[in-house]
């Protein structure tokens, strides 16, 4: 089981939903839910700041989107293990897939919504 998963969604029904079901699952002790990229990037930059094993991120979002995050997010990252990001969008553009993966921090890409299914393969995806 997983410690704390962050989602990162501009849409509150998403991240609703998407707690719902990991909930459900059981995958993880706690779950935290951030509309804006730019405050889950300063949360997670936090010195001495509580962390998380996975972080469950969208593409398409205003202010800073998926990709503009994880530029930052392989930027900051220093010495200590930064938790595994999985996309989690309504994107099916194989392009966006691409461009994921290309950043060493992306374990998965998940076309939205989350089934009960793919929330219980996410600890899978943090073993090397």
């Amino acid at each position: 089981m997983l410690n704390r998963i962050l989602l990162i969604d501009d849409s509150e029904p998403d991240l609703i939903y998407t707690r719902i079901v990991l909930q459900r699952a059981a995958v993880c002790r706690e779950v935290l839910a951030f509309e804006s990229a730019r405050e889950a990037l300063a949360w997670l930059q936090q010195p001495d700041g509580p962390g998380a094993d996975l972080i469950l991120l969208d593409i398409n979002m205003p202010g800073m989107n998926g990709f503009e995050f994880l530029e930052a997010y392989e930027r900051g990252a220093r010495g200590a293990p930064a938790p595994a990001v999985v996309m989690l969008t309504s994107s099916a553009d194989p392009a966006d897939r691409r461009r994921a993966e290309s950043f060493a921090c992306v374990r998965g890409f998940v076309t939205k919504p989350l089934d009960a299914a793919e929330a219980k393969a996410l600890p899978g995806l943090l073993r090397p």
